[in-house]
């Protein structure tokens, strides 16, 4: 290293331990998601509230459920191409601070228009910070390990909503909804400073876009001073360039199919997850058990986020697309069994535990896969239009739902309904993998960034 001259940046992160410098991106990133998760699930914890407040009937809480939903989706589409342009650390701070102040405004709207419209912008800000939160650590891991601290930091999304509902639970009797919203709001707006003072620049983005060799060497220094006996540096990507950055990656002819099953996959993950977060309880009741035993058992559900570091793991050692479609066809038949065991709670238990842990699992995963899938010059892109494109299946879960309901499918119909969403991504996710773009190992002048 003493006399190297030009230096590979990846092969520098994977040469040296993963240490404290790359612990503090990890927790800003793992703040971003957790925060997310928080924000996204806050309406919901306060909804109850809304009602009695403002004299409202359930379905006028149509539009202010979905708002965030269609804002995070947005978010997340217009983010990516930007990201890809002008750099992650500017999108992340600008869409946390977004997202912050836009969730504090939320806490003194006079009515539900003006709360829809609020919490649309917010979900805009939660869009674009979840989308570039995984492109940020992606870029920052050794290669051997992308999978695991990836799918471990995205362990926040469910974390945060958690939190959020025991923090509401003591917060609105105490404070009003209100508060929810107001702490929701300061916390992101105070981690947006920090992120301001100390989250860098992509080393990988900044190679790539020929960035100054002082301002990269400043940051990797930050990893090991070996870095500073560098004279330029040089980008090796695994995945196949294609001369574009942002969407000309994401639609070229060598991603195209890749991109298509990764939107496909993670619209029909995100469409079973929202339609049991949102109808389970209810499904369960109508189904003969007890409200009681009906809200337990579905809160089994989202527990199972945490697998996703296993799988991770698994991603890292094997291949990440068999992987992940192994979940979800696992998944497709543990919700089928869902449907058809209803009268029985001693199976019904561990049935939903164990298609909570792989639903929630493959879907988080799928974050990790999208990174590693995608160059540097569309990995921006790629990351948020999966995620992007993922959120309309949120929407479509609650939706499709409703129109099982409203046609009397019966309990084991709605659950095998589902269940073909699941299977649908692990076929999506084997195309993928017989579809794979041309991987070649680009020459290091060719990318390099060299000081005069």
């Amino acid at each position: 290293m003493k006399n190297a001259s030009v230096v590979d940046v990846q092969g520098f992160i994977d040469e040296h331990p993963f240490g404290r410098f790359q612990r503090l991106i990890f927790f800003m990133c793992f703040v971003i998601v957790l925060l997310d998760g928080f924000d996204t699930a806050a309406i919901g914890f306060i909804a109850p509230s809304l009602l009695t407040e403002w004299h409202l009937a359930k379905p006028d809480l149509a539009p202010v459920l979905s708002a965030a939903l269609f804002g995070l989706a947005f978010g997340a589409l217009a983010s990516g191409p930007s990201s890809d342009r002008v750099g992650r650390r500017s999108l992340i701070v600008g869409a946390v601070c977004l997202f912050g102040v836009a969730c504090v405004a939320s806490a003194f709207s006079k009515d539900i228009a003006q709360l829809t419209v609020l919490r649309f912008v917010t979900g805009i800000g939660l869009g674009a910070a979840m989308a570039n939160a995984v492109t940020m650590m992606d870029e920052f891991c050794p290669t051997g390990r992308r999978a695991t601290v990836t799918s471990l930091m995205c362990c926040g999304f469910p974390l945060g909503a958690a939190l959020g509902g025991l923090l509401a639970a003591w917060l609105v009797p105490h404070a009003g909804w209100r508060s929810v919203l107001i702490l929701g709001g300061l916390t992101p707006v105070l981690h947006s400073a920090l992120l301001l003072l100390k989250m860098p620049e992509s080393v990988r983005f900044m190679v790539a876009n020929g960035k100054s060799v002082e301002r990269i060497r400043a940051v990797l220094a930050r990893i090991s001073h070996e870095a500073i006996n560098a004279r330029g540096f040089a980008l090796t990507e695994n995945a196949p360039g294609t001369g574009s950055n942002g969407l000309g990656v994401v639609l070229s002819r060598s991603y195209v199919i890749g991109s298509l099953m990764l939107w496909l996959a993670a619209f029909m993950g995100l469409l079973i997850i929202y339609a049991l977060f949102n109808w389970m309880p209810i499904l369960l009741k109508d189904a003969g058990l007890s409200l009681k035993s009906a809200t337990l058992i579905s809160a089994l559900f989202p527990l199972g986020g945490v697998g996703a570091v296993l799988c991770g793991a698994l991603m890292d050692r094997f291949n990440a697309n068999l992987v992940i479609a192994a979940c979800y066809a696992l998944a497709a038949i543990s919700l089928f069994c869902i449907g058809v065991t209803a009268g029985n709670v001693t199976l019904l238990v561990p049935i939903v535990l164990v298609s909570g842990v792989l639903m929630n699992t493959a879907q988080a995963s799928m974050n990790a896969l999208a990174a590693k899938f995608y160059p540097t010059e569309g990995r921006g892109t790629g990351v948020a239009w999966m995620l992007g494109m993922g959120r309309f299946g949120g929407i479509a879960g609650s939706f499709l739902v409703a129109e099982l309901v409203r046609r009397h499918f019966a309990f084991a119909g709605v659950f095998a309904t589902i269940a073909v969403a699941g299977a649908l991504s692990c076929i999506a996710l084997l195309v993928k993998q017989l579809a794979p773009p041309q991987v070649f190992r680009t020459a290091p002048d060719a990318v390099e960034s060299l000081s005069h």
